[in-house]
């Protein structure tokens, strides 16, 4: 059976639908040199989700080809020497315009991400570069975005600006209508001894002063009360967050990883994965992630490079 048609993940099949009404994006697909990675950037191909940029060695792509059956006639393909040399020249493609996002194939997401950041070479922007998992979650109303669960370890207080724009940024730009954001501490109360309370606070606190924009934000808040009314009822919250997130920040990576990797494996969720704050979006997958999963983590990619160019056409003012 198709993926796209196979029964479930109607959270993630929206997102594609979506994505499938826009002009594929151009995506250089960094060293898809086995198979898992490769098949998936021929079937985003395949839907129109992405017209790839293969970035690999030719002789290793030609074989993984002839071996697995996957048919990359027609697809272009840049030359590189291995996976370091891969992710130098896929990120010059983007600084080349030749790209409008990466997709991560089999090399270490350090290689890659190391390309991105390099100080005279990279496609870094003023935003810190941070990474949202966008979870499809059974028996959960909405797509739920979790961040930052990938790339900063240890964020500071304004480093978590950064973090928390980016996601209402993808937020928006995957058609949620309202975006509510809680700042995800062990308890709902503010306590000087424990730091990310604080920092929800004064997180909230920016938001109320203009320093991020886009959506209402409430924390600290325990994960229980931040997704489920009855939690937030019991604990008498009244807030127009409290129960109805559709992002969660959480206070570290650590956090991060397990409330993701928790869902995935005790909930039957997927993770489709981007990174954000860089020039453009960047796909990130893992070996261990289902065709679906991939997919919309294409969708996703495309739905924000769209969103992307319409916010620079309305604030272009005619002359």
């Amino acid at each position: 059976m198709d993926t796209v048609t196979e029964p479930g993940r109607e959270k993630y099949k929206l997102l594609l639908a979506k994505a499938q009404r826009l002009s594929p994006v151009v995506t250089a697909v960094v060293h898809p040199c086995d198979e898992v990675s490769l098949a998936g950037a021929i079937e985003a191909h395949r839907l129109r989700l992405i017209d790839p940029i293969l970035v690999a060695p030719p002789a290793r792509l030609r074989s993984l080809a002839a071996s697995t059956g996957l048919d990359i006639a027609g697809l272009p393909v840049v030359a590189s020497v291995h996976s370091h040399d891969s992710a130098a020249k896929a990120v010059a493609l983007v600084r080349e315009g030749k790209a409008q996002a990466l997709m991560k194939g089999s090399l270490h997401t350090e290689e890659l991400m190391a390309a991105v950041v390099a100080h005279d070479t990279g496609i870094r922007t003023e935003r810190r570069i941070s990474h949202c998992f966008i979870l499809d979650v059974p028996g959960h109303a909405a797509p739920l975005i979790v961040t930052d669960a990938a790339v900063n370890i240890a964020p500071t207080l304004e480093e978590k600006v950064d973090i928390v724009q980016n996601a209402v940024d993808l937020a928006h730009a995957i058609g949620l209508d309202q975006v509510l954001v809680a700042i995800l501490s062990a308890m709902e109360t503010v306590n000087p001894k424990v730091l990310s309370t604080i920092e929800a606070a004064a997180l909230c606190k920016m938001a109320d002063r203009g320093q991020i924009t886009g959506a209402i934000l409430d924390g600290p808040l325990a994960l229980d009360n931040a997704i489920n009314l009855q939690a937030a009822a019991i604990k008498h919250i009244v807030s127009p967050v409290a129960g109805r997130a559709n992002v969660l920040v959480v206070p570290n990576l650590e956090a991060g990883n397990m409330l993701a990797k928790s869902l995935t494996f005790l909930a039957d969720a997927e993770c489709a994965g981007i990174v954000l704050g860089a020039r453009v979006p960047i796909i990130l997958t893992s070996r261990a992630d289902s065709v679906i999963t991939r997919l919309a983590s294409c969708a996703v990619a495309s739905l924000l490079v769209a969103h992307r160019q319409t916010a620079i056409a309305g604030s272009v003012k005619p002359v």
